[in-house]
């Protein structure tokens, strides 16, 4: 997959973090603080929406270097390597496994996407 390929695929899974956080709170809080200001945060009842929130703040906190790092590989044509197509594959599988309360998988691939993320800084290095 090229850098501008896992860019788009990046995005397009940010949006799938998004929805998943929006419908586990709607079934867990209901349209009506959805909606509103919600000025207090409930208390959880149940695991799948604190797992959606949690697997969404991991992900802005990878997407940051990602981003930056894949950039900066498209607009210096130091594209081709694999680094990026690790990280959003780990990172696509990462979602359900997470959601799923896989521990040592979540654990492990959060591990593969950072070693993508380190090929893709070793590219830019030119290693």
């Amino acid at each position: 997959m090229s850098e501008v390929v896992c860019l788009e695929l990046s995005v397009l899974l940010w949006i799938a973090h998004v929805l998943c956080q929006v419908l586990t709170a709607r079934a867990e809080f209901g349209d009506a603080y959805l909606m509103g200001p919600r000025d207090n945060e409930l208390q959880s009842k149940g695991v799948m929406y604190g797992r959606a929130r949690r697997a969404m703040y991991n992900y802005v906190e990878n997407l940051v270097p990602f981003v930056g790092l894949d950039v900066v590989l498209i607009a210096t044509q130091h594209t081709g390597g694999l680094g990026a197509t690790i990280w959003i594959l780990a990172r696509i599988v990462y979602l359900p496994i997470y959601l799923l309360g896989i521990s040592y998988a979540r654990t492990a691939l959060w591990g593969v996407g950072i070693v993508g993320l380190l090929m893709m800084l070793g590219r830019l290095a030119g290693v």
